[in-house]
């Protein structure tokens, strides 16, 4: 068995171009879904950490490696990084930090046995998070949900900034 082989960023392409030479209304779009999750009601941390576990779930290289590069430049240590993936069993999560991390897999994880954000999943968040709070949660996830496709589909370049993660 050979072993695998890492592509070089510089030979990474994106499936698509850029969309906003496309479709130049998206950008307004993210922006105030990113300046309305960014409201201080949570902190960045919390927001990173449930993307990140949104990215995992999602199968998207680029928001995981997005969010863990987030992670790493907001000083968060390598073993709440890593533990996003297992974080019901690791010991380094806020309560606050687990509710999110339940939320975003409720919402992105089909129950074909019931409701994925059962009531009382609901009642623990909103004893943890006031009104706004929630709402700023529940954008977050929205957030990573608006972008999905074009991780997805258009798989833009790991590791790149926005307006520059995508192959002309």
């Amino acid at each position: 068995m050979s072993a695998p082989t890492t592509t070089d960023q510089e030979d990474l392409r994106s499936r698509m171009p850029n969309p906003l030479r496309f479709v130049p209304e998206m950008a307004a779009i993210a922006e105030g879904v990113h300046k309305a999750v960014g409201n201080g009601s949570i902190p960045q941390t919390t927001i990173s950490l449930l993307q990140l576990r949104a990215g995992q779930i999602l199968g998207s290289t680029y928001f995981t490696v997005r969010e863990t590069g987030n992670l790493r430049q907001a000083g968060e240590p390598e073993e709440r990084i890593t533990a996003v993936a297992t974080w019901r069993d690791a010991p380094y999560f806020t309560g606050e930090e687990r509710i999110a991390l339940e939320l975003v897999e409720a919402v992105l994880t089909p129950n074909p046995s019931g409701e994925r954000v059962p009531d009382e999943l609901y009642a623990r968040a909103s004893a943890q998070y006031d009104d706004k709070a929630l709402w700023s949660l529940v954008l977050a996830i929205g957030h990573i949900g608006f972008f999905t496709p074009a991780a997805l589909i258009a798989k833009p370049i790991p590791g790149r900034a926005p307006g520059q993660n995508y192959s002309e």
